[in-house]
């Protein structure tokens, strides 16, 4: 195992999930009466912020995809090289994709969302305790969110709210996890 394969994996998932939750900050921001518990988080992507969501989508897709590669370098797991690929190309889908593309669009954001969770719970056996316990705990709650929020039951969130329950645990987990591999100096 390389460590400065770790440690490229880590960074590039840090800095593709600092430019997707700033460049939904912004969007939101320049995207007049975009309402975050009304809207879907896709909406910035057909409105006057598309450039700029689209494009942050795009750029975290991409380099979740060459984190993944370092990662399968440095530990071999092809398991987790599928899951966190997939969910590289479900981001990627999701910025080529707007919601304009219907169908398209849903299916990338299933993908993404779906292996985002499933990538933060498998990521467990990278990583020691206690990242390792809150990479589970992000997953189920980006799973469980998911279920909630293609079943319509947005709690008191809203649409765009329950939305984002999926979302930013899963990126949280993506920056929390490229830290523990920048960090972290032996293999669990």
């Amino acid at each position: 195992m390389s460590l400065e394969d770790r440690k490229i994996a880590g960074l590039l998932l840090i800095i593709g999930g600092i430019i997707c939750i700033l460049g939904i900050i912004v969007s939101e921001a320049l995207y007049p009466g975009y309402s975050t518990s009304r809207n879907y988080i896709s909406d910035l992507g057909v409105g006057p912020s598309a450039f700029i969501f689209n494009s942050s989508l795009f750029i975290l897709g991409v380099l979740i995809l060459f984190s993944a590669y370092f990662i399968y370098k440095a530990f071999k797991t092809k398991f987790f090289l599928v899951l966190i690929s997939l969910a590289g190309i479900g981001a990627i889908g999701v910025g080529v994709f707007t919601e304009e593309a219907g169908i398209l669009h849903g299916i990338f954001s299933l993908i993404v969302f779906l292996f985002g969770g499933l990538s933060a719970i498998a990521s467990y056996k990278l990583q020691k305790p206690p990242l390792s316990y809150l990479s589970v705990i992000l997953g189920v709650v980006v799973l469980l969110a998911l279920i909630l929020f293609t079943s319509g039951n947005y709690l008191a969130l809203g649409k765009g709210g329950m939305e984002r329950m999926i979302a930013y645990p899963a990126l949280l987990w993506g920056i929390a996890f490229g830290g523990y591999l920048t960090g972290e100096r032996n293999r669990t």
